[in-house]
């Protein structure tokens, strides 16, 4: 049987194929497309007519695929008319239009007991707020839709006229029960959202149907559709080759999620307070994490230099911070002005020099900075992580394209103290591909699946130097940024996402 995952991402697409022989998954990447939010009257949000015409290519490129599966980002979602049509452009997540609604659904129910339900960490940009604005500035778009799909679920709905929520999408939302995993009437009829409009939670890999005819046509293609698991970070953790429960994951790229597979969701006040988040995972599970502001910053500092002429590719940048002096200067990758800054550059010089840090030369001096301070910001929610589930981690799985870079990986595993193994890089088209593959028989389980990528793919160990050193920027880093509001932990954040 063979299978097509098409993993989509904030700022990219990939799609692959996979095949099962002779024990192993035979794995091929088979093409990529760019995404990226469009500026559409002043407000962010996703061309997503776009988008969907490259999963029908990626489609059509594989018409003897048995098997489809696709995954995206969470939060963000679509409005379906009664005729099926969409009605609007969907919302990109770093759009700012959440900056009232936050507070006026804390008026209605409390964060904390948003939390007791649900477990959700607060982000701004989460569904529960996107939608309190939908309600409040434009009600009769809410009125005259039938349902609200999230993004993979949105174009899973365009490719069959299936509508579903799928489990570990629906879970990053706010609005799901953490317990019951059912949509919570208590926080949809605090904020009056009917609900109808959300369509039933499935588990992944639990549904699969046909392709509607006419995508059937257009493609060439007969296979069926999945809904796997269509959050990118529960994919990615499915397609981790781990055994035991003594590891945790970091998946790694524009944003970054440490975290670990834990049996039920906690719900304590300790978790709350240090504003970690149950969502959704394949196999029953609750993957129990934080979000770090990850390789955007890295990303949009390469953007600008290219823009100022300096076209350094992510080996380039890497070197030259290899080169840079270490432990020189940092940032606080969480503060909100690094979420969406018009010049990045300039975001992390007025960081520093706020926090009268010295600044590092060049380029590869401002790459260091950030990549210590990952790997830094990484250890706080690590070590936070024992601490609450009470337990040690003897080691940390990095997947993403984070794995892909060794001087963060090594200083990670520095920053840390635990051995880091990388890989697969695409781990998330992996599992969305196990999740695909236990749906149509072939696989048992989740864990025949992990065992198949053991098997299937090399990874790199990375062992801690026991650098006291990092000991010691540890110390710098609490102290220079206890207290600074943060994006994830301030709950009455109101700036722009």
């Amino acid at each position: 049987m063979k299978f097509l995952a098409i993993d989509i991402g904030a700022s990219g697409g990939k799609a692959f194929t996979g095949e099962i022989k002779g024990g192993k998954l035979a794995f091929n990447e088979i093409r990529r497309f760019p995404n990226g939010f469009i500026e559409d009257g002043g407000r962010r949000r996703w061309d997503i007519q776009r988008i969907f015409d490259e999963v029908i290519a990626c489609i059509g490129m594989v018409p003897n695929a048995d098997s489809i599966g696709i995954n995206t980002w969470g939060v963000d979602y679509g409005w379906i008319k009664p005729d099926g049509s969409l009605a609007d452009l969907p919302f990109a997540y770093r759009d700012s239009r959440t900056a009232k609604s936050i507070s006026a659904v804390h008026e209605k129910i409390q964060f904390d007991k948003l939390y007791s339900i649900t477990g959700i960490q607060h982000l701004p940009f989460n569904t529960l707020y996107q939608i309190a604005d939908d309600l409040e500035t434009n009600p009769d778009l809410v009125k005259s839709s039938e349902k609200l799909l999230m993004m993979p679920e949105l174009i899973g709905f365009m490719l069959t006229g299936k509508m579903v929520s799928e489990y570990t999408n629906a879970s990053t939302s706010g609005m799901m029960d953490a317990i019951n995993r059912e949509w919570s009437d208590e926080i949809l009829n605090a904020i009056g959202l009917p609900d109808e409009k959300l369509a039933e939670i499935e588990m992944p890999g639990e549904i699969k149907v046909p392709l509607r005819r006419e995508i059937a046509e257009k493609t060439g293609s007969k296979a069926s559709f999945v809904f796997t698991a269509c959050h990118d970070t529960a994919s990615a953790v499915a397609g981790i080759g781990a055994s035991g429960s003594d590891w945790a994951f970091l998946s790694s790229g524009t944003w970054s999620l440490i975290g670990r597979e834990i049996e039920k969701p906690i719900l304590t006040d300790e978790a709350r307070d240090a504003n970690f988040t149950n969502e959704g995972g394949v196999g029953g599970k609750t993957r129990f994490l934080k979000n770090v502001t990850g390789l955007w910053i890295v990303q949009e500092l390469q953007r600008i230099w290219k823009e100022d002429g300096y076209d350094r590719s992510i080996e380039a940048i890497c070197m030259d911070a290899a080169k840079a002096v270490a432990f020189h200067s940092y940032i606080n990758p969480d503060d909100p002005m690094f979420i969406a800054p018009d010049d990045m550059t300039i975001a992390v010089a007025d960081f520093r020099t706020r926090t009268k840090q010295p600044i590092p030369e060049g380029m590869g001096g401002v790459a260091r900075c950030v990549f210590e301070s990952l790997a830094l910001a990484y250890r706080r929610v690590f070590s936070k992580l024992e601490d609450i589930t009470e337990s040690r981690i003897h080691r940390l799985h990095v997947v993403g394209g984070g794995s892909l870079n060794a001087l963060l990986c090594q200083m990670t595993a520095d920053a840390c103290n635990v051995p880091l193994v990388a890989g697969p890089a695409n781990a998330t088209a992996v599992g969305n591909i196990i999740v695909q593959a236990v749906c149509q028989g072939i696989l048992k389980d989740i864990n025949e699946g992990r065992k198949l990528v053991a098997d299937s793919f090399e990874t790199v160990e990375y062992l801690p130097s026991a650098d006291e050193r990092w000991i010691e920027a540890a110390g710098k880093f609490e102290s220079f940024f206890n207290g600074v509001s943060q994006v994830h932990s301030s709950l009455n954040h109101t700036g722009p996402i």
